[in-house]
């Protein structure tokens, strides 16, 4: 064989093994992102192919997107400061601050709230607006730092990825950017996001103040992945264990009504 014909049968081989191969990965992400559509808003067009692959498989590992559909409650203790329970079908929150003797119970879909603090129901419609908008910043805080790992292809999120690298504790990680758009309390935030390569599961997660920020605030592991009703949840940042977390299938209604 002329060194022509072998070289252009090696080039042929090489164009067919990569047009395999993208093809292969094409049919790997329809399939995943047909069960894990994005949320309305999500920034599919400025978000990249790759990022978005790993966001679904996140998903997958988290116990896929019919399972988070279908969790109805959810309760937990922000690190000690307060607890929540949150039914996510119709937006009722129920939020209480021992330290402050307060009860928050908002609806954030609607915006509305009644508002306790110590033995007194709060009547004024100015202070109980201050509360309810207080009550949903709570917990638009204390959810992310629970559920982030579903909310990948979230209105307003643009997803890019960014390398592979390495999380503190050594194991290697995909590693995403999340940034913000017209959203939650804080859209100039960014998040770097490292997602096991082995689990598919996220490990780390860094946050930067803002989209140019070259330096994180703050950097934090997430471990401690267990089951609860059908989803995986991760109950570590390190330090910060909940004391309470859980998944419900039902609640009475009267704690989203009644103090």
């Amino acid at each position: 064989m002329s060194k022509k014909v072998f070289f252009t049968a090696i080039l042929f081989a090489t164009l067919i093994s990569c047009k395999q191969k993208q093809e292969t990965i094409a049919t790997e992400k329809e399939a995943v992102s047909e069960i894990n559509p994005p949320a309305k808003g999500f920034n599919l067009e400025n978000s990249d192919e790759q990022a978005i692959l790993i966001a679904d498989k996140v998903m997958e590992a988290m116990g896929g997107r019919k399972n988070w559909d279908e969790t109805r409650y959810i309760g937990w203790n922000f690190f000690g400061s307060r607890k929540l329970l949150w039914d996510k079908k119709s937006g009722n929150v129920r939020i209480e601050i021992p330290s402050k003797q307060t009860v928050l119970l908002v609806n954030v879909f609607n915006h509305t709230g009644k508002v306790k603090i110590g033995e007194k129901q709060l009547t004024q419609p100015d202070s109980i607006a201050k509360y309810v908008k207080q009550a949903e910043n709570i917990w638009i805080n204390d959810s992310y730092w629970l559920i982030m790992p579903f909310k990948l292809k979230d209105s307003g999120v643009t997803l890019k990825y960014l390398r592979e690298d390495t999380v503190q504790t050594g194991q290697k990680a995909a590693v995403l950017q999340l940034t913000f758009e017209e959203v939650g309390k804080s859209p100039d935030n960014k998040y770097e996001v490292f997602v096991d390569k082995e689990t598919n599961l996220v490990s780390q997660w860094a946050f930067f103040p803002t989209a140019n920020s070259d330096s994180a605030r703050f950097i934090m592991p997430w471990k401690d992945y267990q089951l609860y009703g059908k989803i995986k949840l991760s109950r570590s940042r390190g330090k910060y264990v909940p004391s309470y977390l859980e998944v419900l299938e039902n609640v009475d209604d009267k704690k989203f009504k009644e103090f």
